[in-house]
């Protein structure tokens, strides 16, 4: 394994890290100053193993700060983790300034641990980020473990000689269009051209014309002779994309070109020879459709030659994480950004959602991340609200047949609140309120009945909304999120490092989340 670099001009952390590493048996490499950090990375440039796996740096140092460090570090390797050791007097500055780069930081004095099992943690993210970037070399098509999938590509290599047309079925979003890309590239046509359309996004009129295209005076507008998506695909593949959706009388017509190879431009008097493969592809139940007449049974019989059933994504669980670390790094490159690493409880909390749309969905969330969340390690509480709301812990909690401990400034919506204190923001809380303030900062936490907890917030939402409010969720998810954080932070007489970790969240998101709602 390649060693952990440690740099600190002071002799006494390098010596008590090397020994506590090297009992772990990880190897260590020792610096004072940041210049001697730069040259090795140059001579490493040649030969990754004299690289770092991971990079410990105080924050404070003679011929350059840790920060500085960081900044070229990131532009030269950006995957490489960094923990910063600070003292609490840089604790504010540093937070600010490696927010987006540093994998941790390390409080001085620390207990040392807690600091191995930091470094063991980031050991383990540079592996996996390192098997990551390998597969990323030669990212296949399609991603997939789960049975389903192992199924479908079994059935992909199976057709791979072939030139039957095939069915894929499968709910919206859960890449049935990559499927048919797949098919077409391990075919005998793979050199021909893949042409795609959505049967239903194109309106029924324009659909024939773009589908076989017109001759010159067609109908108004047709000013010169068109070729359609058939010709298009000459020696390739076309896609019908939601051929569910297709016009009753354009199935006649296709159904005449899968039957004997020929069709008319619209216009036209001339037969033209199709040399095309048609993969359609469909979220429908086409038999349904065919008993409702609402599709011609013998195109139906003619397309399901070969059907692929595509599985939902919530059949493909243990696909999420591989998939979710994919499109992270996918939607960095299109925006030209160092790619984020997700948290294992952000992975579950993902795992467990339903994706109603599918892969879609999951692709969609990714790019949400990579823009909206505020560090590059994404936590569970990042996630965005449909996530978060489909299974909030304290369903969790009460399905596990547990009582969220809360703190006792709950109090139920039968108990009317003797005055109206203001948020932190400012803002007057209207009289029957689920929070009060403690009477004590720093009062014990004691247990309360969920179900006092939930008639109150209910409650309070009911006479929000009689009262005709229109920002309920700003209102009520504000005045909640700081009564837990200042709960949080009169247990550990605030300590926020160690309000963030009995909360359940990362430093960063403590941090954000006091500043935006004016928490002192």
């Amino acid at each position: 394994m390649k060693p952990i670099w440690i740099v600190d001009d002071d002799q006494s952390i390098r010596f008590v890290l090397e020994k506590a590493l090297l009992r772990e048996d990880l190897p260590t490499r020792s610096f004072t100053n940041t210049r001697e950090v730069l040259a090795a990375l140059e001579q490493a440039a040649d030969d990754d193993q004299l690289a770092p796996q991971v990079l410990v740096s105080d924050i404070r140092m003679p011929g350059g700060s840790g920060l500085d460090l960081l900044d070229k570090i990131k532009a030269m390797h950006p995957g490489l983790p960094v923990i910063i050791m600070t003292a609490f007097s840089d604790l504010d500055s540093a937070v600010s300034a490696f927010q987006g780069g540093a994998f941790e930081y390390l409080p001085k004095p620390f207990d040392l641990p807690r600091a191995v099992e930091l470094i063991r943690r980031a050991v383990d993210e540079s592996q996996r980020e390192e098997v990551a970037e390998e597969r990323m070399v030669a990212a296949p098509e399609m991603l997939g473990q789960a049975p389903a999938m192992q199924d479908v590509f079994r059935a992909i290599g199976r057709l791979s000689q072939s030139n039957v047309t095939v069915l894929i079925t499968g709910e919206s979003g859960s890449g049935k269009e990559l499927v048919a890309r797949a098919l077409h590239k391990h075919s005998p046509r793979a050199n021909g051209p893949f042409v795609a359309i959505n049967t239903a996004a194109i309106p029924k009129d324009l659909l024939e014309s773009e589908l076989f295209g017109h001759e010159r005076g067609a109908f108004t507008g047709a000013q010169t002779m068109r070729r359609g998506r058939f010709e298009q695909a000459e020696g390739g593949t076309l896609f019908l994309d939601e051929i569910g959706d297709m016009p009753f009388d354009l199935q006649t017509r296709l159904l005449r070109v899968l039957s004997d190879g020929h069709f008319y431009r619209v216009g036209g008097h001339n037969s033209v020879k199709a040399n095309v493969r048609v993969i359609a592809a469909t979220h429908q139940d086409l038999e349904q459709r065919v008993k409702l007449g609402g599709f011609r049974e013998d195109l139906f019989h003619r397309l399901n030659v070969i059907r692929l059933r595509l599985p939902a994504l919530r059949e493909r669980g243990e696909d999420v994480p591989a998939l979710t670390r994919h499109f992270l790094q996918v939607s960095a490159r299109q925006l030209g950004v160092e790619p984020k690493r997700i948290s294992d409880a952000a992975l579950a909390k993902l795992a467990a959602f339903n994706f109603p749309g599918n892969v879609r969905q999951l692709e969609n969330i990714c790019h949400w991340l990579t823009v909206m969340a505020p560090a590059q390690l994404i936590e569970a509480k990042d996630l965005p609200p449909e996530v978060m709301m489909a299974g909030g812990t304290t369903a969790e909690a009460h399905a596990a047949g547990e009582a969220p401990a809360l703190a006792s400034n709950v109090t139920a919506a039968h108990q009317p609140a003797p005055s109206l204190p203001a948020t932190a923001s400012g803002e007057a809380m209207p009289s029957g309120h689920v929070f009060s303030e403690p009477a004590e900062a720093h009062a014990p936490a004691a247990p309360a009945s969920v179900s006092n907890w939930e008639s109150g917030l209910e409650a309070e939402a009911q006479a929000l909304l009689a009262a005709g409010r229109t920002d309920v969720w700003d209102v009520l998810s504000r005045r909640f999120e700081s009564r837990l954080i200042l709960t949080a932070l009169a247990n550990t007489r605030g300590r926020r490092i160690e309000a963030a970790q009995k909360l359940g969240i990362g430093r960063n998101t403590i941090t954000r989340k006091i500043q935006e709602l004016g928490i002192e």
